[in-house]
Parts: structure tokens; C-alpha cells; sequence
């Protein structure tokens, strides 16, 4: 109980020095804004009654609508600003916009086959 005072005492301080922190979004299109309804939906997840369910539905299709419509308009950003590097010829700068997206990063799971005693499969 007296760690929770002091943990609050000095949150409320360094909040009021430095300012409050935002959560940063792991994806580029997730806004501020974004992030404030999904918290505002995460409160509501875990109740069971039927006006709590309806208003966690209502609360996730807002927001699936606004992620949705973020992510198509950045990927329609992103490739309308690749295109533009290719009418140019500045492919250095086309190649390099593509990797930063990183689709090629992940490679899933590689299947290896089973391996007997001394190692071969």
C-alpha cells in the first residue's frame, strides 16, 4: 500500500516536469487517437452483460473501421510515393522504401525433418 502512494507521488511529479508519455504504436498508421480507443474498448473486454457486450462490439467496429481505413490510406501513400520514385528513376530510393516496409523480413517457420540419433535426417 505505502509503495503504491509513493510509486503515484513520483509518477504525478515526472508527469508534471516532463510531461505525460504517449504510447508509441508499433505500426506507422495507428495514431495517438487510435490508441486511446483501444484502451477505452479494453475496459469494457472482460464484462458479461448483454448492454457491455453490445457497447464492446459498437466500440471494436469503430475502431477496426478507423485502422482499416488508416492502414489502406498509408499503404496507398507508400506505394503512390514508390511509384513516383520509379517515373523518376530513382530506384536506389524505390528499393530502399520497399525494405523499409519489411514484408520480406519474416521468413515463418522452416520445417527441418526428424533426425535420428547421430544427427541425420
Amino acid at each position: 500500500m505505502q509503495w503504491n502512494n509513493i510509486k503515484g507521488c513520483v509518477l504525478d511529479t515526472i508527469s508534471d516536469l516532463v510531461g505525460k508519455v504517449e504510447k508509441r504504436a508499433r505500426k506507422p498508421w495507428i495514431t495517438q487517437e487510435m490508441i486511446r480507443k483501444m484502451d477505452q474498448r479494453r475496459k469494457w473486454k472482460n464484462i458479461n452483460t448483454e448492454k457491455v457486450r453490445k457497447n464492446y462490439r459498437r466500440l471494436r467496429n469503430k475502431l477496426k473501421r478507423a485502422t482499416d481505413n488508416a492502414k489502406k490510406e498509408y499503404l496507398e501513400n507508400i506505394c503512390n510515393e514508390i511509384m513516383e520514385y520509379q517515373r523518376t528513376g530513382r530506384y536506389d530510393l524505390m528499393y530502399m522504401k520497399t525494405k523499409e516496409l519489411g514484408w520480406k523480413e519474416t521468413l515463418g517457420i522452416q520445417n527441418s525433418g526428424i533426425e535420428d540419433s547421430q544427427g541425420i535426417e
